[in-house]
């Protein structure tokens, strides 16, 4: 059986992206796997000297990702002097940017981890507005960053999954006449509240498009003028015990109402 070759992984960071690429190329080779061993998050002279000395006597190759410039310079001399292989995995790629967009890099370790972050956060928001859209585990909403409250037909929805897009937890809950709101809903701060309120005639003329679009005719109770001020009224006695800020979403693009949202969430969190 074939020994593995071993590459050594080195990076200023998890080195994620080394591994990833050094695993792409090595599959080129007959499919042969390769033994990888990481030197992460290397910060200073005396570990490249480490790195070096063992890929020598390994008689192995150095894949690096490193961005500070100092470290970089080291290990590509220390590597030729000992006639060590040792392959810049970014610096092609940096290179064509610097080239192509006139600017420098900013030589920052971890960058790729803080969008990995990021993207985690969006996802782990994402699934929060899914499991906690109309009304549904009111139990949760102690988590949410931000809780809708609205009628139907008010944007409730797709502004919960545009906020989520930017990380935020948020919960909405449907107002209905007939159905008292959870109590959950009045124990969550009302700085995390905000209440959607939309004219009637706006939401008259929505209702009857969405029961046009489901077969049904203009004479339900749900797109009647009457069951709609109905709804305002009991909508805006909830709004008022909560003592949340309404806005009004009439004539208001989903990102329009979003950024009003931001701003009222924002400014209050710089008060505290």
């Amino acid at each position: 059986m074939t020994n593995k070759e071993t590459v050594y992984v080195v990076s200023d960071s998890v080195g994620e992206t080394a591994e990833i690429l050094v695993k792409a190329v090595a599959t080129q080779f007959f499919g042969q796997e390769v033994d990888i061993k990481h030197f992460s998050y290397v910060e200073d002279k005396q570990d490249i000297n480490n790195v070096v000395t063992v890929a020598k006597y390994n008689h192995s190759i150095i894949a690096y990702t490193i961005v500070l410039e100092d470290l970089k310079h080291y290990l590509d001399e220390s590597a030729q002097a000992e006639d060590v292989i040792a392959v810049d995995l970014m610096q092609p790629l940096l290179d064509a940017f610097t080239q192509k967009f006139n600017m420098q890099p900013q030589r920052q370790p971890g960058q790729m981890r803080k969008l990995d972050e990021n993207y985690f956060k969006r996802v782990e928001a994402i699934e929060f507005a899914v499991k906690y859209d109309d009304g549904q585990e009111v139990w949760g909403l102690k988590n949410a960053d931000i809780v809708l409250v609205g009628v139907s037909r008010t944007s409730k929805t797709p502004l919960s999954m545009y906020l989520a897009n930017k990380q935020y937890k948020v919960a909405n809950i449907p107002l209905i006449p007939e159905v008292p709101p959870p109590e959950e809903l009045f124990n969550v701060p009302r700085k995390k509240c905000i209440g959607l309120m939309i004219s009637p005639e706006k939401l008259y003329e929505i209702r009857k498009e969405r029961l046009k679009s489901l077969g049904l005719t203009n004479s339900a109770n749900y797109a009647s003028l009457e069951r709609i001020f109905d709804e305002m009224t009991s909508a805006e006695n909830i709004m008022k015990r909560i003592g949340c800020p309404v806005i009004d979403v009439s004539n208001k693009a989903i990102e329009e109402t979003a950024d009003i949202i931001l701003s009222i969430i924002q400014k209050r969190e710089s008060l505290i």
